[in-house]
């Protein structure tokens, strides 16, 4: 609309003026409100045709399902039940239970195998975070030891003499188990944790190569650390018996929290004893499931054991799949060798810098005579049938000279 010439024209055009205006803004006001009414009916429709398309989807899966019920309760055999969707059929199938198969592997009668989804989180997730934790934690409690104790040492200092402690056969049958331990304890943490420490630092390609051939060391070792464990026994045991200087022993903590404490031991002293013990008990129980992962589904540990401890009033499950026996075996597997690896690394550090002059014994075989008589005072009375420090005498029984 253009403006007047003339002032006389002038209110005519202002009040076409404001009626343009308020044509303008009714007919925002009119298109605004169109626009809504439009959005408001696009979201009806969607909701509705999303409701009729659930109602439509609910009513075609009631009709397969019944039609699904039909073939099963038609295909399956007798002895199931004619109701598959029952709560405890399924129920059943997910604890594992086994129907019948023609073919020979006894392993595919287990239609659902949620003890493998335990096992697989075991394995990601709660295995390598509590495996850091305890290796982690030795380390640091063995650090802050040193630093607030320091390394045991000799207090009357180096005699200048020296006593054989351990002979050949023994010295052998400890490194055996030693370094056999060693390879595995390396292997078996690489295979952990490799995947997330080593692969980014080498690559894949030299990280595959390294855990194959850490694996095969990790199968034909297992069989040297066998025997080493069998002479360890062989050549200790009799010297390992638990009697009541022991006590005393642990009484006072074997002297580890206090200097110039050395209370009198045998040959082995308390903790040596406990060391030992569990090297065999629990060396034994991580070879044994280290063959049954050697050659799988041969053996059944854990049914078996789990009928015996039931014996005394538990509720173990006894009927336990090839799966599931392996999956158990793998994961005692596991927690025995991180345990074992903890307690290893403790016994390294008493037996090296934590201590003054223990190395000594499985370098060379010969110990300070002043070593040997403030840590194993009753056994030097042994050797030289010299009244120990508890004034008792002992009779002279040369244990050391019994593996020259």
């Amino acid at each position: 609309m253009s403006e007047p010439r003339h002032r006389s024209d002038m209110w005519k055009w202002q009040i076409a003026m404001r009626g343009h205006r308020r044509s303008n803004h009714a007919t925002g006001e009119h298109r605004g409100r169109r626009s809504t009414w439009c959005l408001l009916t696009a979201i009806a429709l969607l909701a509705l045709f999303a409701a009729t398309g659930q109602v439509a989807a609910q009513a075609d899966n009631a009709f397969a399902d019944r039609q699904l019920v039909a073939q099963l309760a038609h295909d399956l055999p007798g002895n199931i039940t004619d109701n598959p969707r029952d709560p405890e059929f399924w129920r059943n199938l997910r604890r594992g239970s086994r129907g019948l198969t023609t073919i020979p592997d006894r392993k595919s009668d287990a239609l659902i195998q949620s003890s493998g989804q335990r096992w697989r989180i075991f394995r990601e997730q709660s295995l390598p975070r509590y495996g850091v934790w305890g290796l982690s934690g030795i380390c640091v409690i063995l650090a802050l030891f040193f630093m607030i104790r320091g390394p045991i040492l000799i207090e009357t200092g180096y005699s200048g003499s020296s006593i054989l402690r351990f002979g050949s056969l023994e010295r052998f049958a400890h490194w055996l188990l030693a370094l056999s331990f060693l390879v595995l304890a390396v292997s078996g943490v690489n295979m952990l944790y490799g995947s997330d420490v080593i692969k980014p630092l080498i690559g894949y390609v030299a990280f595959a190569k390294v855990t194959a051939y850490g694996k095969w060391l990790h199968d034909f070792t297992g069989y040297a650390f066998i025997a080493g464990l069998m002479l360890v026994l062989l050549v200790w045991v009799r010297d390992n018996i638990p009697n009541r200087d022991d006590l005393h022993w642990l009484a006072r903590a074997g002297g580890l929290f206090s200097r110039g404490v050395h209370p009198p031991a045998h040959r082995f002293n308390a903790g040596q004893k406990i060391t030992f013990w569990f090297v065999i008990l629990a060396g034994a129980s991580m070879s044994f499931s280290g063959i049954c992962l050697l050659f799988p589904f041969t053996f059944s540990p854990f049914a078996d054991t789990f009928a015996v401890i039931n014996l005394f009033g538990l509720q173990l499950p006894t009927d336990l799949s090839p799966l599931q026996e392996m999956q158990l075996t793998h994961a005692w597997h596991a927690v025995l060798g991180i345990i074992m690896i903890v307690v290893i690394i403790a016994h390294i550090y008493l037996a090296s810098v934590g201590m003054e002059g223990a190395f000594d014994g499985m370098a060379s075989g010969y110990v300070d005579e002043n070593w040997a008589r403030e840590h194993h005072a009753l056994w030097m009375a042994e050797l030289n049938a010299e009244p120990s420090s508890d004034g008792v005498e002992r009779p002279e029984t040369p244990a050391h000279a019994r593996w020259k």
